[in-house]
């Protein structure tokens, strides 16, 4: 609690320095594509966002591996605390890729392997949440909502290598490829600041999060002992 109470000022000042930058370069400082003009710019938050849902299932999957081996109660709430932001960085991903997708392909959705896997995560979040949110026993809630976190962490490769294992509308990796990006830096730059500027969001909301769910957690072990004690 006296770390986070630290960091989260620094972290919230670092996000919205990063977040300005990223949409200076996003809208200003960097090209129209030859082939797509200025739609291409749609890219800089679907791609941050999409690569942000699959950091933050797996956040919560290696969580959910803590505490089914270690019981580590702060793994289990860092695990409740990612979900929605996980969910949140998801849908936003399949928006801005429908936002992108109709003027490059005609159309808002197609059910191409990386759009339907992406959307199965978005389901998985939201199943993940209804879990921690429908059963009363926190133990047996915790129990159900880490197991689903580790058998579907089997999408977060499915999604990476969709667009290699299938034919499909998306292009192949252009940025996190074994020879190098194949797009230009002044594409790269603003990207890049849009990950890391996510990135400290989810930051500093996590430990926001967590905060809260600390401070409920003392709030009904009190009232407990109070009513016990009554």
């Amino acid at each position: 609690m006296q770390l986070s109470e630290r960091l989260i000022p620094w972290c919230a000042a670092l996000t919205g320095i990063l977040v300005l930058s990223a949409l200076y370069f996003s809208l200003v400082g960097s090209p129209p594509d030859y082939q797509q003009g200025d739609s291409v710019r749609i890219m800089y938050v679907h791609v941050a966002s999409a690569w942000m849902g699959l950091f933050c299932y797996s956040v919560m999957a290696g969580a959910s591996v803590i505490s089914i081996v270690w019981r580590h109660a702060l793994a289990d709430l860092t695990a409740k605390s990612t979900a929605p932001l996980g969910a949140a960085f998801t849908f936003l991903a399949l928006v801005t890729g429908a936002l992108w997708g109709k003027p490059m392909w005609g159309a808002w959705w197609v059910w191409d392997a990386r759009t339907t896997s992406v959307l199965i995560l978005f389901f998985l979040y939201l199943g993940y949440i209804a879990l921690w949110e429908t059963i009363e026993d926190r133990s047996r809630a915790a129990q159900a909502a880490a197991i689903l976190s580790v058998v579907g962490f089997v999408m977060v490769p499915i999604i990476k290598f969709s667009v290699d294992w299938w034919e499909t509308l998306h292009q192949p990796a252009s940025v996190l490829r074994f020879d190098g990006p194949t797009i230009d830096g002044s594409m790269l730059v603003p990207l890049f600041l849009m990950a890391i500027a996510f990135m400290t969001f989810y930051a500093t909301i996590l430990m926001v999060r967590i905060r809260t769910e600390i401070v409920q957690q003392r709030i009904r072990a009190h009232t407990l002992s109070q009513l016990g004690a009554g």
